[in-house]
């Protein structure tokens, strides 16, 4: 029996994965990763480290951001605390899912995690205050390679369940640019 359940988003390359818990009167346990599991699953990222923020509010965006070739990430986000509504826009040239984005709800008492390949920019809303988000990735940090484009972009369309003017963005998230004129790093036939 297995102990995750693996759903392919809307863009199949992004994966909702939903691991089994086990609950009684103490609480509960869940096994969150899974080598075999994962690669059984076609998702074959080896993670190399683990990344966790906290949101003190609602309505804060983090994204939308990725990390350019020669050091891209994959991602394997959760939430520890709270809820989040996370996304994943393919910036795949070559794609028929170019500029097409997905995203799911996630959730500390559900233990969803969203598996974001590379070729894709990330972002994720608070749903609640206090939210923690953990993530596995599977490139270091690469100052140099790191990037990202605007969270609200009319281009992308992302039905961002916060107002423009709710939103509470980092000053580098602010001025990042739209997919007009972007030219991605990224190949569908390379990610294949």
């Amino acid at each position: 029996m297995s102990k995750f359940a693996f759903e392919p988003l809307a863009i199949p390359a992004v994966v909702l994965v939903r691991p089994k818990k086990f609950g009684d009167a103490r609480g509960y346990f869940m096994e969150t990763y899974s080598t075999a599991a994962f690669a059984t699953a076609g998702i074959d990222a080896v993670f190399v480290q683990d990344n966790q923020s906290l949101s003190a509010a609602r309505g804060v965006v983090r994204g939308l951001h990725f990390q350019a070739p020669p050091v891209p990430q994959a991602k394997l986000v959760r939430v520890l605390k709270g809820a989040i509504f996370d996304v994943a826009v393919d910036l795949r040239r070559g794609s028929p899912s170019y500029g097409k984005w997905c995203a799911a709800t996630l959730t500390a008492e559900g233990g969803e995690q969203l598996f974001v390949p590379h070729g894709f920019a990330h972002g994720f809303c608070t749903l609640e205050p206090a939210t923690e988000v953990a993530y596995k990735v599977d490139g270091p940090y690469a100052p140099e390679c790191e990037d990202g484009l605007a969270w609200n972009d009319p281009a992308l369309a992302i039905d961002w369940p916060v107002a423009p003017g709710e939103a509470q963005l980092s000053g580098k998230d602010a001025v990042l640019p739209g997919l007009a004129g972007f030219d991605s790093p990224f190949s569908y036939e390379a990610a294949r």
